[in-house]
């Protein structure tokens, strides 16, 4: 392989890198609080507001049950207002990170599904506000959770990725429909995908870790209630 491929592979990681890393941060940083209001406002929740939850519920839906390809062109219009281009790395991140909120907004819900609901009565009994409940309770107890959901997402972004650079999106996915199918050069092809396996395995690995550290950090903690 030439230096020049080498050097595109390189800077196509770099984009993937870039494209997943602030995808997935914008994505969190809207998708956590949309699926603690998801959580919250449910018909048994501690803010039940049944007609927002089902309206919200909706919209997150819509989104999530649209294939990635199809958003990504049926927002072209929002990426070119936001970045001035429909092609390209900063491109590739808005449908990136629209496809990535609800995503991670019904993977937190679920997680905050699953914390114990007489933990949350008895800070209520203990006469806690509904703020108090989430960031004492309802997000500690779950975070582990969380993180899992978090690192699903990021390697799911990963593979969204590579197919926006189907479409000029840049990363890894472009180097590979340019050279490897485009070009015909199979090696490429191979190296693009080999390179996709070790990243998501990395991504994976580190979330798992991470998971595992958190909950036996939550576990003495848990005990001594």
């Amino acid at each position: 392989m030439s230096y020049e491929l080498i050097s595109l592979l390189v800077t196509s990681f770099l984009e993937t890198l870039l494209m997943v890393g602030v995808a997935g941060s914008v994505g969190a940083l809207f998708g956590v609080p949309l699926g603690i209001a998801l959580h919250v406002t449910e018909a048994h929740g501690i803010l039940p507001r049944p007609a927002f939850n089902r309206l919200l519920g909706l919209i997150v839906n819509a989104v999530r049950s649209t294939p990635f390809i199809i958003l990504l062109v049926a927002v072209i219009p929002f990426t070119r207002l936001l970045t001035g281009s429909s092609i390209g790395t900063a491109a590739a991140v808005v449908p990136l990170t629209i496809a990535a909120i609800p995503f991670i907004a019904r993977l937190v819900e679920t997680a905050l599904r699953e914390v114990d609901t007489g933990l949350v009565e008895a800070a209520q009994a203990m006469g806690a506000n509904r703020w108090q409940i989430v960031r004492k309770v309802l997000l500690p107890e779950a975070l582990p959770g969380i993180v899992a959901a978090l690192t699903v997402t990021f390697v799911s972004l990963v593979g969204y990725s590579a197919m926006a650079g189907a479409v000029g999106g840049g990363g890894l996915g472009d180097l590979g429909i340019r050279y490897g199918y485009q070009r015909f050069l199979p090696e490429v092809m191979a190296l693009v995908v080999l390179v996709l396996i070790a990243f998501v395995q990395i991504v994976q690995t580190a979330g798992d870790r991470l998971v595992l550290r958190i909950s036996h950090r939550a576990a003495p903690a848990s005990s001594s209630r």
